[in-house]
Formats: C-alpha cells, structure tokens, sequence
C-alpha cells in the first residue's frame, strides 16, 4: 500500500486526480452522467479550497474555507456511493478505497478546524 502525502493540498489533489481516472471507467447511463459532474466538482472543490485555506487572508477565512473543504469530501462520499459502477469488481473496490479516502480527508479537515477555532 502507497503511502499517503503528508502535503494535505498535494493529498487532496491526489485524491481529485483520482476521482477523474475513476469516472472514465463508470457505464455512461442518464444517472451516471448527472452524478459524476456532481463527484467531479465536488472533488475539484476540495483542493481547491485547501489552497485558498492555505492563503487565507484572517483566521475567519481560513476556517471557512476548511469548511467548505470538509463539506464537499463529505458530498463525495454520498456522490461515490450513488454511482453506478455495474458488475466491474475493480471499479467497485475503487469506488471504495475513494470513499475511504473522502472520509479521512473529512476527518483531516473536522480535526484542523476544531483546532483553528
């Protein structure tokens, strides 16, 4: 098993890159397509937002954009788990180390900013 980057922006950029390869390889029904645009900006919002955490102006900024961080891993755990990964096995053990991934940055996040605030 990889070891993760300590680096949060780089781990979360990681984690985003990776939700990208996943998508490519999910059944393109009607469901699908609504739901991976979901998956896909959510996951693209959660660099994002560690990024612009990492610049904050003041300690308010900051929080929030942690926040913001920490509700969209949690939206990528409902959009992964709402996905149709058909009877591909692999696909459905990506889907799961993903979700696993989102609930740790989530975790990572809850726990910054009880501490910044």
């Amino acid at each position: 098993m990889e070891a993760k980057p300590v680096d949060l922006e780089e781990r979360t950029a990681l984690f985003a890159e990776a939700v990208r390869g996943f998508v490519r390889r999910l059944p393109r029904t009607l469901a699908n397509i609504e739901d991976v645009k979901q998956l896909v900006r959510a996951s693209g919002s959660v660099p994002a937002n560690c990024i612009e955490a990492n610049e904050a102006l003041g300690n308010k900024d900051r929080v929030m954009r942690f926040r913001i961080s920490r509700k969209e891993a949690k939206e990528c755990q409902l959009w992964l788990r709402l996905v149709n990964v058909g009877d591909n096995l692999e696909t459905d053990t990506e889907r799961k180390r993903l979700r696993q991934e989102a609930l740790e940055l989530k975790l990572i996040f809850t726990s910054i900013i009880k501490k910044l605030e």
